[in-house]
């Protein structure tokens, strides 16, 4: 086995996902989105319900900014990651805390919510791009900021 490869493709892995919270947070919908293939299927569930489906980048790229757009700061946490390599396709698990900030009614409101992706990745032209996204939005929690 080649521990190298394994190695820079898991840390190649983990980089995309960190670059896909860190687009989220600067808002930059349209870099994030070339971090999936052009096919590719994102799908959210809230408390185990399917809340959305979307396939393709330009219908990502839009309720990605559409969702991104109702805060004035996004900010993503990335725990635990976990990753299965079988040559050019992989999948994982990342554990994600995501707070929004929010103006609501003059006054400003935190969400803080509990994420866990689990991810279906392919290598193409040497980059590892997300397939498939199923995004589990597990808890959230809602407060004034600052209390």
């Amino acid at each position: 086995m080649d521990y190298t490869n394994e190695l820079k493709d898991r840390a190649a892995l983990k980089e995309l996902v960190d670059t896909f919270s860190n687009l989220a947070d600067t808002k930059e919908v349209h870099a994030q989105v070339q971090l999936f293939t052009p096919n590719a299927t994102s799908e959210t569930f809230v408390n185990g319900a399917s809340v959305s489906k979307l396939t393709g980048r330009d219908e990502l790229e839009k309720a990605f900014g559409a969702f991104l757009a109702n805060f004035e700061t996004v900010y993503h946490f990335n725990g635990q990651q976990i990753f299965s390599l079988n040559g050019a396709k992989a999948s994982g698990t990342s554990y994600c805390m995501v707070t929004l900030i929010a103006n609501e009614n003059g006054r400003k409101m935190k969400t803080t919510i509990g994420v866990i992706y689990q991810d279906e990745f392919v290598r193409e032209n040497n980059h590892w791009l997300i397939a498939k996204r199923k995004a589990n939005f597990n808890w959230q929690e809602k407060q004034p900021l600052g209390q």
